[in-house]
């Protein structure tokens, strides 16, 4: 129970990796806040379980990202965790090609929203002197791959912010750390991959060193562990979830 009496945000909660490490902050005694931009989805994922709230929350948008503060502060009182997972690519295509809009809802959603969230929340933490953020990334932020351009540009994005978030907020006592997944058996596989076949399965799979795809549980395991007080020493990291996909 090593997230007992701690209060976590989860955006992207409903699904995939999000789901994941709802799952598993649940198990290890947290409170969580589901929040999705599919509110039945989050409904349905914190009705199996007494300590999650679901949010319908579009973390694109400041209002809607102050209203989902506001419900988790007007429930617990205070929020000792957050996990940045909510997430979009646009389909593989030369880069010239993606559309403005693609391009726009990409950064939207994968860089603003951090910034967003930051905004609302951060001077509650630095009001307590304690709290532990955790942003998803993406080995394609590290190691990118072709025709996925302006999402690898996201998530390099985040994995910056990370590091300068991570510098500015220690003082105040607050930590700020990224898992780097690889691909995953979650809904964005078929956008990376642009369809899902066997052959392209295959092609992936060649390059992750332990021969699978990231896994919900995965996420879960990782991000429990750096938004414990195990972690407590730990900031700015960026920590590959990826099978070796990187080395």
């Amino acid at each position: 129970m090593r997230l007992a009496n701690k209060t976590a945000i989860i955006t992207g909660g409903a699904q995939g990796f999000g789901a994941g490490i709802v799952d598993k902050f649940l198990t290890e005694g947290a409170k969580v806040l589901v929040a999705d931009i599919n509110g039945e989805a989050a409904a349905t994922k914190a009705a199996a379980h007494e300590n999650a709230t679901p949010c319908t929350v579009d973390v694109s948008d400041a209002t809607s990202v102050q209203s989902m503060i506001d419900t988790a502060l007007g429930a617990w009182e205070q929020i000792d965790i957050l996990v940045n997972n909510a997430g979009v690519t646009h389909l593989p295509a030369p880069m010239e090609t993606v559309t403005e809009s693609d391009f726009d809802r990409v950064f939207a959603v994968n860089c603003k929203s951090i910034y967003l969230i930051a905004q609302t929340l951060i001077p509650h933490m630095k009001s307590r002197a304690a709290g532990a953020i955790l942003n998803i990334s993406s080995t394609a932020g590290l190691s990118p791959r072709p025709n996925l351009n302006w999402y690898n540009a996201s998530k390099g994005w985040v994995n910056t912010a990370t590091k300068a978030m991570a510098v500015e907020l220690a003082p105040h006592g607050i930590r700020v750390n990224a898992l780097n997944p690889v691909a995953g058996e979650t809904p964005l596989l078929k956008s990376f991959m642009g369809e899902d076949t066997p052959e392209i399965r295959a092609k992936f799979l060649s390059t992750i060193p332990l021969g699978r795809f990231s896994q919900p549980e995965d996420m879960g395991n990782a991000a429990a562990f750096l938004c414990s007080d195990e972690a407590s020493m730990i900031t700015g990291t960026l920590m590959e979830v990826d099978g070796g996909r990187c080395i």
